[in-house]
């Protein structure tokens, strides 16, 4: 593959994810009714099972990790719609920067773990 054909594949594919990721996480509340924290749950479990079956099968990486990425725009979108929505619509009422605060605890606390476990590997 040339580099633009490498680029265009690329931009395809994140304009799909990111299109089927968003499509998800409103289909979770939207039709199946499902309230934000269980919506961020669902996908989140999608996740842990993608990277479950990364270190446990012997299933091709790559599709492993486009249903892993895929998943994160549903997980962000619901739970960032449990931590901003009304609570009389399921979510916690904490505001925009309350939220971004938590969301960036959750990650630093992620990024630590993975830099510890990496760590540990070497």
């Amino acid at each position: 593959m040339t580099n633009r054909s490498k680029e265009t594949y690329y931009w395809i594919a994140i304009l799909f994810s990111n299109s089927l990721g968003t499509a998800f996480g409103d289909y979770l509340s939207d039709v199946v009714g499902l309230s934000y924290m269980n919506g961020a749950m669902v996908t989140a479990g999608i996740i842990i099972l993608a990277i479950l079956l990364h270190y446990f099968t012997k299933i091709n990486q790559i599709v492993l990790f486009w249903i892993a990425f895929i998943f994160t725009r549903p997980f962000g979108a619901t739970f960032g719609d449990f931590l901003t929505k009304p609570i009389n619509k399921g979510g916690m009422d904490l505001g925009t920067l309350p939220a971004s605060l938590v969301a960036l605890v959750c990650m630093m606390f992620l990024i630590i773990i993975s830099h510890r476990k990496l760590k540990t590997v070497k």
